[in-house]
C-alpha cells in the first residue's frame, strides 16, 4: 500500500526537510486529500499540534470527511485519539508520547499505549518509531532516547496494529532511503511496517513491498518525482499471478459488482481515465468496462488487500454491470439500500416525470409530511403499522436531505462518528 502525507502548519500543507526547513507549501489540503484517497490511506499529520504550537483540527476535520485518514501530531491522551476516530480519522498515530516512560526518562510508555489501545483498538493504533542512526528520536526528531529501534519496535508491537518507520536522517533528503534498519524491523514484528524518508524511486518502493512493508511518500510526490499512480502499481506483488492480479469491483454501498483480472497497464488506465480497467485473459489486452456500453464504472477509489496480491475498485457504476444486462455480475437485480433510495428520489428531483409524486415535495410540503409521519410512527401500535410509518418517515425524511442538498452517505457517516464517541 501508498501512503500519502500531508504535513499541515498554520492551515496550510507543507513539506518540510529534516522536519525544520519548509521546501515547499499548497494551501489546498482538502483537494490533495481527495485526489489522493484515490490510491490509498492518507496521511494527515498536525505539525503545530506536535510541537505544541497550537492546532489545526479545523482544518483537518473536512479531510477526515473526504478521505481515508491515518492522523497524528501530538496526540498525548487516549481522549484526543477517541475524538480523531469520532471525526472519521482511520487510524491514529503517536509517536513521542509512546517513549517516555511512566517513571521518566525513556522506554515503552506501556500504561498510555494500552489505554489508546483498548479506547481505539489496537487495529486504529499507528506507533511512530522515527529512528536516526537505528535509535528512537523524539521531540520532532530532536532528542535522542538511547532506545534501540528493533528493541523499541518490539516493546510496543503488542499495543499497536501498525507501525511507521521513519528514517530520520533520510527524510526530506531525496537521496533514497536506508534499507537495512527496515530490513531488521519487518524481520522483528509480525504487524504491518510503513516506511518513509527518502524514498525517492519506484524500484525503492518495489523493494520495500518485496520485504511486506507498505510506504510513505512526501517530498518526492510533492516534487514530481514520483507519480502516485506508478507508485501504486510498484507496490503490487504481481508475480503472485504471472502479472495479473484478482481485480474485485464493488458499488459505494459495498455491494459486488463483479470480478476481473488487472495487469500494470490496467491499473495506469484506471487512475488516467477515472474509470475502471481490467485485462482481458481470452483477448489478451486491455478493456474498460463500459467502453462500447457505456456503462462504465467511474473509480472512486482502488486499494490492494494485505498480501498486495489482489485490488479492490470501490466505482460508481454508469448503468447495469453485466452482460446480461443485470445490475451485477453477482445479481439478478440491484439491492434496496437507503443509499439506493437517496439516489432514486434524487433523481426525481432533478428530472420530474410526469405523474411522479416525489416530484411535488416542495420544502414547505417535504417538511410538514416529515413532521405528520414523525407523529403517526410515534402513535402506531402493531408491528406491521410501524413497518408501514417507519417506511413513509425514512421516505420524507430522505426527499427533504435530498431538497437540501445532503446525502445518505453524510448521514451515515455522522452516525458512525456518534458510535465511535
Amino acid at each position: 500500500m501508498v501512503i500519502a502525507s500531508i504535513d499541515i502548519q498554520n492551515g496550510k500543507a507543507v513539506q518540510l526537510r529534516q522536519g525544520a526547513e519548509k521546501v515547499l507549501e499548497r494551501d489546498d489540503p482538502l483537494g490533495l486529500a481527495a485526489e489522493f484517497d484515490r490510491f490509498g490511506e492518507v496521511a494527515v499529520i498536525d505539525l503545530d499540534a506536535a510541537m505544541g504550537r497550537g492546532s489545526n483540527i479545523e482544518v483537518i476535520k473536512p479531510l477526515l470527511r473526504r478521505a481515508e485518514c491515518r492522523v497524528g501530531g501530538g496526540v498525548r491522551t487516549p481522549a484526543q485519539a477517541r475524538e480523531l476516530v469520532s471525526l472519521g480519522a482511520a487510524k491514529v498515530i503517536v509517536g513521542s508520547a509512546a517513549f517516555r516512560a511512566p517513571g521518566g526518562g525513556f522506554g515503552a510508555n506501556a500504561p498510555f499505549l494500552e489505554a489508546l489501545s483498548r479506547e481505539i483498538g489496537r487495529e486504529r493504533l499507528v506507533v511512530a518509531v522515527d529512528a536516526r542512526g537505528g535509535e528512537i528520536v523524539v521531540d520532532g526528531w530532536k532528542t535522542p532516547t538511547g532506545l534501540d529501534l528493533v528493541e523499541a519496535a518490539r516493546a510496543v508491537e503488542p499495543f499497536a496494529g501498525e507501525l511507521l518507520f521513519t528514517c530520520v536522517e533520510r527524510e526530506g533528503m531525496m537521496e533514497g532511503m536506508d534499507m537495512e534498519p527496515a530490513r531488521r524491523l519487518r524481520a522483528a514484528v509480525s504487524c504491518r511496517v510503513t516506511a518513509a524518508g527518502g524514498v525517492s524511486t519506484l524500484a525503492e518502493i518495489e523493494a520495500l513491498a518485496a520485504l511486506g512493508c507498505d510506504v510513505q511518500l512526501g517530498m518526492a510526490l510533492y516534487t514530481g518525482k514520483i507519480s502516485l499512480a506508478d507508485a501504486f502499481a510498484a507496490s503490487i506483488d504481481w508475480g503472485k499471478g504471472g502479472g495479473l492480479a484478482q481485480l474485485v469491483a464493488q458499488a459505494p454501498d459495498g455491494q459486488v459488482l463483479m470480478a476481473g483480472f488487472a495487469d500494470k497497464e490496467a491499473v495506469a488506465q484506471t487512475f488516467e481515465r477515472g474509470c475502471v480497467c481490467f485485462h482481458s485473459r481470452s483477448r489478451g489486452k486491455l478493456w474498460m468496462k463500459g467502453e462500447t456500453s457505456g456503462n462504465t464504472l467511474r473509480l472512486i477509489r482502488l486499494r490492494a488487500d494485505c498480501d498486495r496480491d489482489a485490488l479492490l475498485a470501490t466505482a460508481e457504476p454508469q448503468g447495469p454491470v453485466c452482460h446480461t444486462g443485470a445490475w451485477s455480475c453477482f445479481a439478478t437485480g440491484r439491492g434496496f439500500t437507503w443509499e439506493r433510495l437517496g439516489e432514486v428520489i434524487s433523481e426525481r428531483l432533478r428530472n420530474p416525470a410526469p405523474g411522479s409524486y416525489t416530484a411535488t415535495l416542495d420544502d414547505a410540503l417535504v417538511r410538514e409530511k416529515v413532521m405528520e409521519e414523525a407523529g403517526e410512527l410515534c402513535g402506531a401500535k402493531s408491528r406491521g403499522e410501524i413497518v408501514w410509518e417507519a417506511a413513509d418517515l425514512v421516505y420524507f425524511a430522505t426527499a427533504l436531505m435530498s431538497r437540501s442538498g445532503v446525502s445518505v452517505a453524510e448521514v451515515l457517516a455522522e452516525l458512525d462518528r456518534r458510535r465511535k464517541k
